[in-house]
This record gives structure tokens, sequence and C-alpha cells, in this order.
């Protein structure tokens, strides 16, 4: 596999690219000098690695992972002004309505008067962004879809609707990919197909990944990774409430709420159904399914057989009774878009107290005015997406409270991960957590494809020896023998293990 992986990676290195160079008072130099902060350490580590990547010839083929909150934004952002600068585009696709939304806002915010400049071959005058989402009327995405093609803007935001037929660019030069998991490997190529010549990739994710997962799933790229969070992001408590044993604490939770409005801050409620109408199976992110199948694990045979907290019934419930004159408003992904974004820029104006939503909010939402976080039923989700949701508090200088209520036993694993998220803050602590409890099966396991693993007695954990061993091989073979015709029985090998279903996963990415 590591030689499937390091395969490819040669061949992404034989593309021919256009090499994209920053100057020292071009629209880069113009963006730092206005940034309200400093880089941090990790921050101008990666920037560098980006920066030398898209000097060369070939490619870029990146995949960027932080810790929420860590500046990935500002990193990816710094990376589109370097290709505006000479002349190219920037798409950034992203797998929500609401995340796009939430991207452009965030970066016109950050480029202030940047944002507002003519043609992006005019360097001096910054760039102008757009966003282009299935929700959008003929009309305006004929408009925008005009100003794409014609060069007029530099950065371009959206969902699917990026990958459309229609949709042309001027000189696409770098695809930026956020939450990478929710795609895949043909969306992301439909999107790199609209290049004239092959564009650099930047892949991000918020989800910390182990380094062996990392080597195992992600070989093909190069990795960048950021640790540390910018200064003045505030600390974030986290409590776990088991309602069973001290029922009067779920109260307490809703005080706390109360007590957090009056400071003048603001709260969220994260259940993990929309109404009871739903179906009696949780939806669990395609992330943690993924995850979950490639540890030789499932996620979808927990059984339910209590009733689940509902966006639909819990806000009004909470805004008539414990949260009463607070004002609380519902979100989920079965809202229209006009809806939910007017929903999303009435919190975000501080005209909604309390956010009563769905898992619609895990990645990309940033209101640092928000303090606190309920997460009900917390039992029914994964690791990774607890991690994520409580990301959303703490953004700003108050310090966060999450509170994680949940109606399993005291010795139960539910308890178990639900103990490990409260005790640290570290992501990649807790994917390793993740995968341990997961029983670590298979890499590539028959809960994955269906068909015999090539690696049914490795585990990622244990054996991350192997896998680093396996991959410094794989990488020197293939320098050495890029089409492996010294090596006829590996070739033979490595056809077979191209053709299976299993490399189907390796592909996204």
């Amino acid at each position: 596999m590591q030689l499937l992986l390091a395969k490819r990676r040669s061949e992404v290195e034989k593309l021919t690219a256009t090499p994209r160079s920053i100057s020292t008072d071009g629209l880069v130099a113009q963006f730092e000098a206005k940034l309200p902060f400093k880089y941090t350490d990790g921050q101008k580590e990666v920037n560098s690695e980006i920066e030398a990547d898209m000097k060369k010839s070939h490619p870029m083929h990146r995949l960027l992972q932080g810790e929420v909150g860590s500046g990935k934004t500002v990193v990816a952002l710094r990376a589109a002004l370097s290709v505006i600068e000479s002349g190219g585009q920037a798409a950034l696709l992203a797998p929500t309505e609401v995340l796009a939304s939430q991207h452009a806002k965030t970066i016109e915010k950050l480029l202030g008067e940047l944002a507002l400049g003519g043609s992006i071959l005019d360097s001096q005058g910054g760039t102008q962004i757009s966003l282009l989402t299935g929700s959008m009327s003929k009309e305006s995405k004929k408009k925008e879809l005009a100003r794409i093609s014609n060069g007029e803007v530099g950065i371009v935001v959206g969902t699917h609707a990026l990958i459309q037929d229609g949709v042309e660019f001027n000189d696409l030069a770098l695809v930026i990919v956020d939450e990478q998991h929710r795609f895949g490997v043909e969306q992301r190529d439909a999107l790199r197909m609209k290049a004239k010549l092959p564009p650099h990739l930047l892949v991000m994710t918020a989800t910390p990944i182990p380094r062996t997962v990392a080597m195992t799933i992600f070989g093909d790229l190069d990795i960048s990774t950021l640790r540390q969070l910018p200064s003045g992001r505030s600390p974030i408590a986290t409590h776990v409430i088991a309602v069973l044993e001290k029922p009067k604490y779920l109260e307490r939770a809703w005080e706390r709420i109360k007590e957090e409005v009056a400071k003048g801050h603001q709260a969220y409620v994260v259940a993990p159904r929309i109404s009871d109408n739903s179906e009696t199976k949780v939806k669990f992110s395609e992330r943690d399914l993924a995850i979950a199948k490639l540890m030789g694990d499932s996620l979808e045979d927990i059984d339910i057989d209590e009733e689940l907290a509902s966006v639909e019934e819990l806000a009004p419930k909470l805004a008539t009774g414990p949260l009463k004159g607070l004002k609380v408003a519902p979100l989920h992904g079965r809202q229209s878009s006009e809806l939910k974004e007017s929903t999303m820029n009435a919190f975000a104006k501080r005209e909604i107290d309390v956010l009563v939503s769905t898992t619609v909010i895990e990645v990309g939402v940033d209101v640092p005015n928000a303090s606190t976080m309920v997460i009900m039923d917390a039992d029914r989700f994964g690791v990774s997406q607890l991690h994520q949701l409580r990301g959303r508090v703490g953004r700003g200088s108050v310090p966060g409270l999450c509170l994680l209520v949940t109606r399993s036993g005291a010795q139960t694993p539910a308890m178990e991960r639900l103990n490990a998220v409260a005790a640290t803050l570290d992501g990649f602590e807790l994917s390793r957590i993740d995968l341990d409890q997961r029983r670590e099966g298979d890499v590539l396991g028959a809960a994955q494809s269906g068909t015999k693993s090539h690696l049914r007695l490795l585990k990622v954990l244990r054996d991350e020896a192997v896998i680093e061993g396996a991959r410094e091989v794989a990488i020197k073979i293939i320098e050495q023998d890029p089409e492996l015709t010294k090596n006829k029985i590996l070739a033979g090998e490595l056809e077979k293990l191209a053709r299976q279903e299993e490399s189907a996963f390796i592909d996204k990415g």
C-alpha cells in the first residue's frame, strides 16, 4: 500500500504546474501589513512550506491539519493571495452552504479593503471574492459565473456548485478543499479539471490524525500540522453531566446559560436529531463513520432504545421553560438556506441569545461572543465530533464552557469516551484514544471493503515502526525504479491492490 501511495506521489511530481512566487511588495505583503495579529510559529513554518511548494514547476499536493481554531484559514488565504499576485485564481471547496458562507465572510473580514480590488491582474488593487452555492437564484449565479470566467474574481468560495458544468475559471491556480473527508476523489478532481494546467492543491482538515494513520491514508500528500493556538484564544472547560445520577446538574446547566447571557455572552445547545419524527438511527458524520470503518468497527450498529433530544422539540421547550426570557432560535439542515443564513447572521449580531442546533455548526462557525455549549445526548456523537463542536466556544477573550449531557451509566464505554474528551483539549491525543477505544482493527479491513485485507494483522498504533519502515522503503524503490520494471513481482501485487475496492478509500486522500 505504501508503494501505491509513493507511486501516486511520484506521478504528481511529473505533472507541470505554473510556479507561483511571492513578491516583497505585492498583495501578500499588503495583507500581512494589515493583519491585527502575528502569525504563530507553526503558521510561519507552514507558510514557508506552502511558499516553497508553489515555487516549483510541479503541483503542490499538501494536507494541512490543525486543531480547531489553530488558524488554518489565514494560512490558506495567504496561499490564495500568492497565486492571485501572479494573475491566478483560487477556489475554496466547502461541504455545506453554512460553512461556505462563513468562509466567504471570514476572508472578506481578513482582507478588509483588499477585498474591494479591481481585476485579479491588478495585484496592487486587491482582489474580489465570489460565493457560489446551489441555492442561488439563476440571475445571481449567472452574474457570478461571468465574473469568475473573465478573471474579475480572485477567490471563489463555494459548495458542490463549484464543480458543476458552466463554471469556468480564467486561470485556476490553487484548489483548497476544506474538510476533505466529506468529498470523494471524483468531486475534487472535477474541480481540478477546470484548470488549464494542473493546479496546486491544499487539503484542510480540523480532525487531528495520528501520524501513523496519516502515513497510511494520506501517504501521497505532504503533511503540515498546526498544533499551536493563536494568542488570545481562551481555554475551554469541559464537564460531563450524568443526568441519571445527578438530574439537578442539568437544571444547573440551564442556569449557567442564563448567567452567561446576563454577562452579555451567548450559548449553543446541540441535539443529535432534528425532530421526533427523525429516523431512529443516529446520523453520525461521514468522518466518524469512515474512521470507524477504517478501524474495523462500526458506529451504525448502536441500538437506540430511548428518546433522543431533538432541535424542534428542545428549542420551544427551553424558550418557555428553563430559558424563558431569552431569545432562543433553532438551526438545522432541513431549513431553507435563507433561514439558516438569517439565523446565523442574527446570532453573529447578538440578536439571538441561544442557538439550538444540530451538528450543522460543527465546523467553520465563528462567533467569538459565544461562551457556553450544552451538548445533549453527547454519547451519541463520536470523539472527533465532540471536539469539533466544543471548538465553537472560547473563540474570543471569554473562557469557554462545554457541558456534555448523557444518560449513560458510570462504567460504560460511552462514559469513558466522554470523560476522555473532558480530560484534554489536545485533539491529537483524543484521536489516539478514539482509535484505541475503537479496537483499531484492519487499516483497510473487511468492514470497509467487504474483501480480504492485505493488512489483516496490522494495528496502526502498535505497528507505527512497521508503517514508517514500509513507507521509507517504498519511497526508495519508486525513486530508483518508478515503473517497477526491475521488480516484476512487486509490480504485479501493486496492480492487484490498485484494482481492488480497498484502494478507493485511499483515493479520497
